[in-house]
């Protein structure tokens, strides 16, 4: 059973930092696609940044670019994603997601396009 388990989420100032971290188990982490999502209230859930292990591939969106850093421990089975800067709007519930198989060619960076979400992680940030 697939399974992601996301954790590192809180309240900090505007200005500060987290690091989320997503656990994987129950499929070839090496061979996985992971991305990161977020959702704030009466939002669509939105991608924010994604991770290729096989070819070291990420991508980030532009309203997070500079400031977020996805990142990977194959050991650990655990993506990262490193959070600076933070402002108000970035406050959401944080989703980490991974892609059934192995995936070629461009990076998925749709929410359809994954099959599997953990419970998500609240990231509050204050003004």
């Amino acid at each position: 059973e697939v399974q992601l388990a996301e954790s590192g989420g809180g309240l900090v100032q505007a200005g500060g930092s987290l690091r989320l971290s997503c656990v994987a188990s129950g499929f070839t982490f090496r061979a996985q696609v992971i991305g990161w999502f977020r959702q704030a209230p009466g939002q669509v859930r939105e991608g924010i940044s994604c991770f290729r292990n096989t070819d070291v591939s990420t991508w980030h969106a532009d309203s997070v670019k500079g400031r977020f850093t996805i990142s990977s421990d194959n050991a650990k089975s655990t993506v990262y994603l490193q959070m600076n800067s933070l402002k108000p709007e970035d406050a959401a519930v944080y989703y980490c997601a991974a892609v059934e198989g192995v995936v070629t060619g461009m990076l998925p960076l749709q929410r359809r396009e994954y099959d599997y979400w953990g419970q998500g992680t609240q990231v509050t940030v204050s003004s």
